[in-house]
């Protein structure tokens, strides 16, 4: 990692070339920023979004993705002594059993060293091959700016993120059901251990999902939260920044002020058709497999257009995908869905003495 550690004074000098579809918007107190829309990944606040600094334990958001994604929440676990670890605790003891769904709440309510430990070892055996998988994760997930030493957050060399690396990683845990309802959980009792979360903006903020806090003395407060309203859902990170809390309910606030969700065309509605050879039905209607949208800000339009090829052989069955239809903003694509068809067409054979050269010639 290259100069990880800017001097907040930095920030200053930088802001005006960072900031992306932020015209009016709110400052924060943080060294790095980043706020987007989730489902398309659009940036509506950047700061310093790609610096690479220590990110404390909002880690255990993609310690809490590969445990999601490499095991089963129902498998049991007998806590070791080697699951000890320094900072935040689960309190967990040697000997004790819990499934890795029981320790993925200590991980991600109470920011449990012990159990981010805990599910490294449920989950792959060992540690090492535990951040093995997180490396690769973040390497799937584009975090060009990232690397994992361990999967608690605990400084070490080698272990730093991005805000923008980090929103784009909340993004896509909150698509998985299990991560969500993890993270939005207030509190939970786990045999005699009462879990309440550290998370204040689940009862501050209006729609809010979660995410992780995160703070050590060399990180300084970081902090990912997302909120949804009227479909459309926020991700705000914030890296060593003293007044987290009100940052973010600032940024979220001004993220649903300033842009809307556009639904450019609805799932099911007819946008093209196309030919289809020997049919029963000369061509079919396609529709849009899905709703196209797309997050817009201001007097902005979307442009869709609809791609598919002059014709298909019979038969076609309702559902299949033919086409494609794409959503334009300036002339750049921002957003596609599958054309399928809305109606069957069945393959007619046609009899050798009903052939056209019978008839002309028979």
């Amino acid at each position: 990692m290259s100069r990880p550690f800017f001097r907040r004074a930095l920030c200053a000098a930088v802001l005006a070339g960072m900031l992306t579809c932020q015209a009016g918007a709110v400052g924060t107190s943080a060294v790095s920023a980043v706020l987007l829309e989730g489902e398309s990944g659009r940036v509506l606040y950047a700061q310093n979004a790609d610096e690479e600094r220590l990110i404390a334990s909002i880690t255990k958001i993609m310690t809490a993705v590969v445990a999601l994604e490499h095991g089963d929440v129902n498998a049991p676990y007998t806590v070791t002594a080697e699951d000890m670890a320094e900072g935040s605790s689960m309190y967990l003891t040697p000997g004790e059993e819990l499934t890795l769904e029981e320790l993925l709440y200590g991980l991600m309510l109470v920011s449990g060293n012990d159990a981010a430990l805990a599910v490294a070892h449920c989950v792959a055996g060992d540690e090492a091959s535990f951040v093995e998988l997180m490396n690769e994760t973040a390497a799937r997930l584009g975090m060009t700016h990232t690397s994992f030493a361990n999967p608690n957050g605990l400084d070490a060399e080698g272990h730093y993120s991005s805000a923008a690396d980090m929103a784009k990683l909340a993004a896509y845990a909150l698509k998985k059901e299990a991560f969500r309802r993890i993270v939005s959980t207030t509190s939970i009792t786990i045999g005699e251990r009462y879990l309440a979360n550290h998370n204040k903006l689940l009862k501050l903020y209006d729609g809010c999902l979660g995410v992780k806090t995160g703070y050590t003395k060399a990180a300084g407060r970081t902090l990912v939260s997302a909120a949804e309203r009227d479909g459309m859902t926020l991700v705000c990170v914030t890296l060593c920044d003293g007044d987290d809390w009100n940052d973010h309910v600032s940024l979220l606030d001004y993220g649903f002020s300033v842009c809307r969700m556009e639904t450019a065309a609805p799932a099911g509605r007819i946008l093209a058709s196309v030919q289809v050879r020997c049919g029963s039905s000369a061509q079919v209607p396609l529709m849009a497999d899905r709703e196209l949208r797309y997050p817009l800000m201001g007097d902005e339009r979307l442009t869709v257009v609809a791609e598919t090829p002059v014709s298909v052989p019979a038969p076609v069955v309702p559902g299949q995908v033919i086409g494609t239809a794409r959503a334009y903003l300036d002339g750049e694509e921002v957003a596609s869905v599958p054309l399928v068809a809305a109606a069957p067409s069945a393959r007619v054979e046609f009899q050798e003495e009903n052939s056209i050269f019978e008839r002309l010639f028979g």
